[in-house]
């Protein structure tokens, strides 16, 4: 592999959202490959702490209604929007998958190494699916809180937020960065 492609990869990663989003299908067998590359993540003592629920076809009905009663359940109904209800649904449902994704803390590591690996496979994940031109954007919506219960994980996972994918017809586009020299400090 040349270091030019990865590091166009790389750059060329960015957040795609639904209205973005053809028809197109993923296969499953797409997606597997993609969660292949996810798992392959880093991760300190092996503990692998990423959890991986994958919405697809009628799943994403399920999951839509699902986000849409966890937020008729955590808001107050003074402060409840049906259009907000009607905004989670659509977008389960406008992707072609959208993958809950988890950590699952094994309390041999500090918590925030979990999180980092989750993270770094979620990249990894999000790396492939650019590579096979899906798009894609992690979301953690503030009643992500709610899903241990809500999805009955078990005591020591958390959600950390869904993967929302779709293919897209967008041309690439290399995301805006501030200048790196501004997170850089050489000491030599």
């Amino acid at each position: 592999m040349k270091f030019k492609n990865i590091k166009k990869l790389i750059t060329h990663r960015r957040s795609v959202f639904q209205r973005d989003f053809n028809s197109k299908k993923i296969s499953k067998k797409t997606l597997l490959h993609l969660l292949e590359c996810a798992d392959a993540a880093p991760t300190h003592k092996r503990t692998q702490p990423w959890r991986f629920v994958v919405y697809r076809g009628e799943g994403r009905q399920k999951l839509a209604d699902a986000l849409a009663a966890m937020y008729q359940q955590a808001t107050p109904p003074d402060k409840f929007l049906e259009k907000k209800a009607e905004d989670l649904r659509s977008k389960a449902l406008k992707s072609e998958a959208v993958i809950m994704i988890s950590v699952q803390y094994s309390g041999a590591v500090p918590a925030w190494e979990e999180l980092a690996a989750t993270a770094a496979a979620v990249q990894n994940l999000w790396l492939a699916a650019t590579a096979k031109e899906i798009g894609g954007y992690w979301s953690s919506p503030g009643l992500i809180s709610q899903a241990q219960e809500y999805f009955g994980l078990p005591a020591n996972e958390e959600c950390i937020g869904f993967f929302y994918m779709g293919y897209h017809d967008l041309p690439a586009q290399t995301p805006s960065r501030s200048p790196l020299n501004d997170k850089i400090r050489w000491e030599e």
